[in-house]
């Protein structure tokens, strides 16, 4: 009798009611898939921002890092993992095994300020005994940058070694004597430093050995 007169008081409701009883629920409903909705969009936004790092920047498990130069230790290899394999397809560039060499790149100088074709650099290095090595400068895009000298790049046989067997090469929009590399009005830049060693497996050397890598000075901005 107690669930007839239940049943007998709710049919006995007004319209107005039932309608805001109805709403509520709705309402409920819809707030249980809005938070799912963000939710999902959450793990989402995180899913493709954890990729990107992965692929744009690289962890220590897929890089090699020194100063502003960071190297990709498995690039051009066929065991190579994806996210090494999808950041160079990214940028188009075909990759030496990183067994023989390692190509370091760099998008800042030594202090972390953003590489620009405002300012100009020097960067200074020393030649590697029984190995190669070249410098070369692009864009932030991996575009080498159009100039009436058609110099993109240095190498261990082009550039001036002084006796010391240091090297210093310049980076800017106005020609200077010894070696010097234009970049116009490019904007950002990136710098890479490829270096084989005839001698030893890349991959072989320990961290107790230096890596002599060049240092980037910003000499002035304009």
């Amino acid at each position: 009798m107690e669930h007839r007169s239940v049943l007998s008081h709710s049919a006995r409701a007004p319209l107005s009611v039932v309608l805001n009883r109805l709403q509520k629920r709705v309402g409920i409903v819809v707030g249980i898939l809005g938070d799912w909705a963000a939710f999902i969009g959450a793990v989402l936004i995180l899913g493709l921002g954890t990729s990107w790092y992965m692929i744009d920047i690289g962890t220590g498990l897929t890089t090699e890092r020194h100063g502003p130069w960071v190297a990709w230790t498995s690039a051009g290899r066929s065991d190579g993992d994806p996210y090494t394999r999808a950041h160079f397809a990214r940028f188009g560039t075909l990759p030496l095994s990183s067994d023989i060499a390692l190509t370091y790149t760099a998008f800042t100088d030594d202090t972390g300020e953003r590489l620009h074709s405002s300012c100009e650099y020097s960067v200074e290095g020393r030649d590697i005994d029984d190995g190669w090595w070249s410098v070369t400068v692009f864009n932030d895009r991996g575009d080498l940058i159009a100039n009436a000298a058609d110099r993109h790049t240095y190498t261990r046989q082009t550039a001036a070694i002084r006796p010391d067997g240091k090297f210093a090469i310049a980076l800017g929009r106005e020609a200077s004597p010894g070696n010097w590399l234009p970049t116009g009005g490019a904007g950002r830049l990136a710098l890479q430093y490829t270096v084989f060693d005839a001698g030893a497996s890349m991959l072989e050397r320990t961290d107790d050995e230096p890596k002599a890598l060049p240092a980037i000075r910003r000499v002035q901005c304009r």
